[in-house]
Formats: C-alpha cells, structure tokens, sequence
C-alpha cells in the first residue's frame, strides 16, 4: 500500500458536503465518500463534536485523518468520518455552540476556520489491504464494535438494508424493540444480536463470532434483509403475547434465543402474569431477571434461591445432634448441606422451621427422587424416627 501525506483546507472539505442518509455522505467537492459501507453511522457525543470546531478554532492540530484513493480518482473515509461529518455540518449551520453558530462568527474568523489545514493520509492499494488497514486503525478514539468490523468484510445489497432496519436510533427495527433487546442501535448492538439469533435458528454452531460470519456469508448476497425483519417482528410479537405487562425485567432479555427454543410451546399469558407478579413478591427469589426464563423452562438454577445462611445451618445442625435423618449417620457439619423439607417449589421457605441438614449422599438422593421424606414435621431426631423420615 502506498501511503502520502496531503494537506487538505476546510473550505475543500466542507464543498459539495451532503448528507443523503441512508444513500451515504460525500464531501470534497463531491469526490469523498464519507460513509463507506463499512464505516460506522455517527456516533459523537455533542462535547467530543464541540472539541473538534474549538480545537480548529483556535488553530490546534486533530488527528491524522485517513482516505483511500480509488482508480476513478475518487476517495473513500477511512478514519475520520466523526471529525470530518462535525466540521461540515457546523459550516453548514446544522448546530452552534453557546448559540454561536459559524455564519455568526466575524466574517475574519469564517474565513481563517475555511483556510485551517486538515493533515490527510491518502492511502493507495487493494480492496482487502484497504480493508485489513481499516481495521487496524483507531478512529478517533472510538474503538469499533465487533459487528462494525464484520461489516467491512460484508458489504452489499443485503447489509445496506440490514443496517438500515436494525441500525439507527429511529430505524423500524429500535421503534418495535420498545426496549426489549438492549444494545445501541448506532453501534451495530441490535443488528449483531438479530444475526447471531438468526444464525442459531438456521443451526448454524460455533463461537458467536464465526456463527455471525458464516450467516452474514450465506446471506451478503440477498437482495434485502426482509427475511431478518420478518423475524425480528415474530420475536418481539410473541415475546409480548406471553408477558403482556411491560415490566423491567423483561429489557434484555435474550429474547431470540426463548424465541428458537420456546416459541412451538403454549403458554397462558393469564398465568404467566400471575406466576411472575409471584415470584417478584418472593423474597427467596433473588435473582428477579431470571423469572423470565424459569418461566419458560422452570428450571429453578435461573432464580438463584435464597440459601441457608451460615448460622441457619450451624443451628440445625446442633438441632438435630449432627445426625443426617436420611441414613442416621453422623457427620461433621463441612460434610453436610442445608436442604428445604417442603420443597421450594410447592410452597417451602428458606427458613428454620422448613430446614434439616443432610449428608452430601442423601441430599443428592433426595434431589434425584430415590430418597422421599414421609415425615414433615421432622421436628425430632432421636433413634425412634431415623429410618422413618425418608422411605426408599
């Protein structure tokens, strides 16, 4: 790759600025190509967008910016889209600063902000050197996402309508979510979540990363990405038919993932509403964002419930005189575990009176089913009742 150094005034950069959304960005007279498919949307913060105008100001140096020059002598943004898109849009009074917009400024200051020399690097070479340069370097400090690198490699048809569905903060795509599925649109989040869901429903295994690629690659050659908006709607459809009371726990949920494993089940949202307004009151419940899936599932292991505490198990164990009621040995207490007599599941507490402790052997075989207690109280430990709390 061949690399020159070129001294580029504002005046230049900012001629034939437009902004055609999702048609792209030029600039330079029309012959820079702002926006690549493979660059970002922009994603400065107002005070990082207001350091550059100040920083040209007052005759500071920005960073290096980079352009790869094509064959037909036009550019494409490398590194400085962010800079580049708040220099133009400042002279072309799209915002102010303090309520000082530029063509406020004494006509001596407009002209020395037109005449301050941006540093560019105009960089010559292949597609993929473009590419494997592109992703070595840091623009402006904004490190890229993942999924923003994915798209360097992906381009088309296909990505172009993905990213506009699934990657800005007004696209169809964030208006549907209503908060469901977390991440910044503006930084491919939403977008790299719907491909790696939609990679696992086409089974499609490995890592996230390679699961992410090989979708991209089946589809970079599609005309759109209806397919993914299809299914984005089913998932975010049939995430609120069965939890119909919009509720905190239900942001960020991985939703494609109960969507592929679940959606083919039957669940009443009636008694959906009522479980999950349960579980939400229970205090043995203390992980609340994994009422969800337990919902689903019912696998308890998402709802973390609340164990015995230290002191709990030392009193029962004193209670019951070291002696597990499953098998009538005696244990020190490291060689025992707390476990509920009323299960949690039907009811039980994770309190004194609903607790005994077991050796590691019966608690295995009571959680396996091989070992049922018959005797709920419990409340008595002499000889006469071991042997008579738990049958074979």
């Amino acid at each position: 790759m061949e690399i020159s150094l070129q001294q580029i005034s504002i005046r230049d950069l900012t001629d034939g600025y437009n902004d055609m959304d999702d048609e792209g960005v030029v600039a330079y007279h029309g012959l820079l190509n702002v926006r690549p498919k493979y660059q970002r949307n922009f994603v400065y913060k107002d005070d990082k967008r207001n350091a550059v105008i100040k920083s040209v100001k007052k005759g500071f140096p920005i960073n290096v910016m980079y352009w790869a020059k094509k064959p037909d002598g036009t550019f494409e943004m490398l590194d400085g889209q962010q800079r580049t898109i708040s220099i133009c849009e400042y002279v072309g009074k799209k915002f102010s600063i303090k309520a000082e917009y530029f063509q406020t400024l004494p006509e001596s200051e407009q002209e020395k902000f037109l005449d301050y020399k941006l540093q560019v690097y105009f960089c010559e070479g292949t597609d993929k050197e473009i590419l494997d340069w592109f992703e070595t370097i840091n623009i402006a400090t904004e490190v890229l996402t993942n999924q923003e690198l994915r798209n360097a490699v992906y381009t088309g048809e296909w990505l172009t309508d993905a990213k506009r569905k699934f990657s800005k903060k007004n696209c169809v795509a964030s208006k549907l979510n209503d908060g469901y599925v977390s991440g910044d649109p503006n930084r491919q989040a939403l977008l790299e979540k719907v491909l790696l869901w939609s990679a696992e429903a086409e089974g499609i295994t490995g890592v996230a990363d390679d699961r992410i690629r090989q979708y991209m690659a089946n589809h970079q050659l599609d005309k759109n990405a209806n397919r993914e908006w299809q299914y984005f709607q089913d998932i975010i459809n049939w995430a609120r038919k069965i939890f119909a009371n919009p509720r905190n726990i239900l942001k960020g949920q991985p939703w494609g993932e109960f969507y592929n494993n679940y959606h083919n089940n039957f669940y009443d949202s009636d008694e959906v509403e009522k479980k999950v307004a349960s579980l939400l009151k229970d205090d043995d419940v203390t992980n609340k964002s994994g009422i969800v899936q337990y919902v689903l599932d019912k696998d308890e292991k998402h709802l973390n419930i609340r164990a015995f505490t230290q002191s709990q198990k030392e009193q029962m164990y004193e209670e019951q005189g070291g002696i597990c009621p499953g098998c009538g040995e005696h244990f020190e207490i490291g060689e025992m575990e707390a476990d509920h007599r009323k299960p949690w599941s039907q009811g039980g507490k994770t309190e004194l009176s609903n607790g005994m402790m077991l050796c590691a052997d019966c608690n295995r075989k009571k959680s396996d089913g091989t070992l049922t207690i018959i005797n709920g109280d419990m409340n008595v430990f002499g000889d006469a009742q071991i042997g008579n709390l738990f049958e074979k």
